[in-house]
């Protein structure tokens, strides 16, 4: 299923979409290696957002990095959502990473 909008995620089940990267969580060294992003539809403003948006948690088990993803990076990605911790959130997706559309301007 292709999602374009993060307020209208399954509750479960397999999805493709695409979002900027919000944030990054790196867990400490003595936590089992953990890679987190926070994804949302659309990049925030400049000065930040000011409401909450709709956005889905990647995580890539066994990786403390995982190179070109950071905050603002546009994904395309696709895996199985569930919700963890009241969160949508993917285990390991296949992703790709995209140029931002500043990069093609």
């Amino acid at each position: 299923m292709r999602i374009t909008d993060f307020d209208h995620l399954p509750e479960r089940g397999a999805i493709e979409a695409r979002g900027h990267v919000d944030s990054v969580m790196i867990l400490p060294k003595n936590q089992v290696p953990e890679y987190s992003v926070m994804v949302a539809a659309q990049p925030a403003p400049p000065g930040g957002r000011r409401r909450a948006a709709s956005r889905i948690r990647l995580i890539f088990m066994g990786q403390r990095r995982v190179p070109g993803i950071d905050a603002g990076t546009l994904l395309a990605f696709r895996g199985t959502v569930g919700v963890v911790d009241n969160i949508p959130t993917i285990y390991n997706p296949s992703y790709e990473i995209l140029p931002s559309t500043e990069d093609n301007e």
